[in-house]
């Protein structure tokens, strides 16, 4: 046995270790501070930070505050008001609830918490430094909560080197309070950093103003939305068309019961069902909202709870897949090259709601000025004012008095015209307006004019006031691949026998997902036996996969199923199987006649998805007259 001693770490050490599991960095402190807030019922938040949040951050909510009695608990380890036993963690509808926030904050930097309760005379000035109570009296403050955190990691340098630039922690804190604004769409949220105003909501209950404010107009005007419920679930949100496709997963945002977390389930279950719309390695953005009943979660897996299990991971799945699928073929999705001049709009910002503003001991001189300044109708308040009088003011009152949350249904944003006094116009996007008349519809057929061939590959089509480009190889993989799907999923298909039989050595997991799919393997044509060993015999294929090389196409289905697909999923080695055999559609560089053309066209527009080919590729674009005459200087 080891000679070491085993002895009890003292409780500075205890606190240090477990601070360094939730506060990483500064964002760390802010997202609990925030999510304090929330808990704590504000329906306003500010937020301030200064060097990246090394050396300052400050929260300040007009939320229902700490009583006096609590200050000192609430920086307890495992204090906290949001669980009282263990069987509340499985119905847990807070943002917080491990009641290690406070305590680690306070353990690694320097906290002073300015707080007041609806009924309490006075509020209460707390200072702390790593761990150690340095001021505990009353004072004068708003209803309320502030906290300010200086000088982060001060008595563990060797932690505090690990930090980045203060400009990339600023952008972590940042990227923060964007997903948190757009999870509480009822909470005014105002970010200061460095003196600069970077976000500024107005707490109406709008996601779109928040996205559009985030993202910008190009990314608003290219939502369509997204609405399903079922027993014990509902989806709500925008979804983006496949032209706003990026190259990385960080614009797959989706929040369950308020809180932002990554999920393995819904992200593959979002990307299955835009995979028909997208090329490979492009991903969405979506911007969704969960509401699952909370006995069907667990949220105490991860430490910074970013991560969730879910009871029925398989209806979930299948529930998203569906929800995504009827939001995208709500619309026809042909893209243009450019929106038209309807796009050019004014969008004036206007906030009819202020953040709390910091609370400021000092310059009480101030007083008349700043009663003079809040009969002004500007709507804003400094920093520079006492801001006992600022909230007890009757006009400032009115403006944070917390109304009845509204429902963050999208339906509220189907018309998408916002008051100028609500917080920002935003018009409908132009790709709405452009479609009132689908070019793939049975009613608009007849008025098509094929103009003709270009490059041997490109089919050009007028109608209405647009030009239409259709790609012959990707119209033509289209409907092959859906007439096949239909074919297997109906087990329509034949089988071709294969002599001699097609030997394949597999891997023990190739092999795994051959029994898991063999029933699926079967219906559609295939027949498989096991060989010997580690290989199967493949004595028949259905005959539309003939003469394709049989063994790669094979191999390739089965890295398929292992990369990308839930298990067991039912249509998997179907899909596999269409998207495989339509390589056998017409080639660009191919002469096709106008009547060949005409067919394809027909058959075509018969399709639920004619958008796009089976590996995400746009099969149609369009170009409108007012692009068109732009170019040629008739529009200036």
């Amino acid at each position: 046995m080891s000679n070491h001693k085993i002895e009890v770490l003292d409780s500075n050490t205890i606190d240090k270790i477990a601070a360094g599991e939730v506060v990483e960095r500064p964002a760390s402190v802010v997202k609990e501070l925030l999510e304090n807030a929330i808990d704590a019922g504000a329906t306003a938040v500010t937020i301030e930070i200064k060097d990246g949040g090394i050396n300052f951050i400050r929260v300040t909510d007009n939320g229902e505050g700490i009583d006096k009695s609590q200050v000192p608990t609430a920086f307890l380890r495992h204090a906290t008001s949001k669980i009282k036993s263990i069987e509340d963690l499985f119905t847990i509808k807070s943002l917080g609830f491990r009641g290690e926030a406070l305590s680690s904050i306070a353990a690694v930097g320097q906290v002073e918490l300015i707080t007041k309760t609806k009924s309490a005379l006075t509020g209460v000035r707390y200072v702390i430094e790593g761990t150690r109570e340095r001021i505990f009296e009353d004072i004068g403050a708003p209803e309320g909560t502030t906290f300010v955190i200086r000088n982060l990691f001060f008595n563990t340098p060797a932690r505090r080197k690990f930090l980045r630039t203060p400009t990339t922690e600023g952008s972590y804190i940042t990227e923060l309070i964007e997903k948190m604004a757009l999870s509480h769409p009822n909470t005014a949220i105002k970010y200061i950093n460095s003196g600069k105003t970077k976000l500024q909501t107005s707490g109406n209950g709008q996601v779109k103003d928040i996205i559009y404010q985030i993202y910008g107009r190009d990314v608003t005007e290219s939502l369509l939305l997204a609405k399903c419920k079922e027993e014990h679930m509902m989806l709500d949100g925008f979804i983006g068309t496949p032209e706003l496709a990026r190259s990385n997963r960080n614009f797959e945002l989706y929040f369950v019961n308020g809180r932002y977390i990554k999920s393995d389930l819904i992200t593959r279950a979002l990307e299955e069902a835009y995979k028909p719309y997208m090329m490979q390695h492009k991903y969405p953005f979506v911007v969704l909202y969960f509401r699952i009943d909370p006995d069907l979660i667990d949220v105490n897996v991860h430490p910074n709870k970013l991560e969730i299990k879910f009871l029925e991971s398989e209806k979930i799945y299948h529930f998203i897949l569906k929800c995504i699928h009827e939001g995208l073929h709500r619309q026809e999705m042909i893209p243009t090259d450019v929106k038209s001049d309807k796009a050019k709009r004014e969008t004036p910002v206007c906030y009819d709601k202020c953040s709390p503003e910091p609370f400021e001991k000092i310059r009480i001189e101030q007083e008349n000025s700043v009663k003079n300044e809040l009969r002004e109708p500007t709507g804003y308040v400094t920093e520079t004012v006492d801001m006992r009088d600022v909230m007890n003011s009757p006009i400032l009152k009115k403006v944070l008095m917390a109304p009845e949350e509204p429902s963050v249904s999208p339906e509220d944003y189907s018309h998408n015209i916002i008051k100028a006094n609500e917080q920002v116009i935003i018009e409908k996007a132009s790709q709405l307006e452009l479609f009132d008349q689908p070019f793939l519809s049975k009613e608009a057929a007849h008025e098509h004019r094929i103009l003709g061939q270009i490059f041997d590959t490109y089919w050009l089509v007028s109608f209405s006031d647009k030009l239409f480009i259709i790609d012959q190889h990707a119209a033509h993989e289209k409907v092959l691949y859906e007439k096949l799907v239909n074919r297997l999923r109906e087990k329509e298909c034949i089988s071709q026998a294969l002599s001699p039989p097609l030997i394949v050595s597999v891997s023990r997991h190739e092999e795994e997902l051959i029994q898991m799919y063999l029933n699926q393997f079967t219906e559609i044509g295939f027949e498989i036996e096991h060989f010997g060993g580690n290989e199967y015999s493949i004595r028949a294929i259905p005959a539309d996969l003939y003469g394709m090389n049989e063994k790669e196409l094979f191999r390739e289905i089965l890295d398929s199923l292992s990369e990308d697909m839930p298990k067991g999923e039912p249509d998997a080695v179907l899909h596999k199987l269409a998207s495989m055999a339509c390589k056998g559609a017409v080639k660009g560089n191919h002469a096709m006649s106008q009547e060949e053309a005409a067919a394809l066209i027909e058959e075509l527009l018969a399709l639920d998805n004619p958008y796009h080919c089976p590996h995400g590729r746009p099969t149609i674009i369009a170009f409108t007259k007012y692009e068109i005459e732009k170019k040629f200087k008739r529009i200036v």
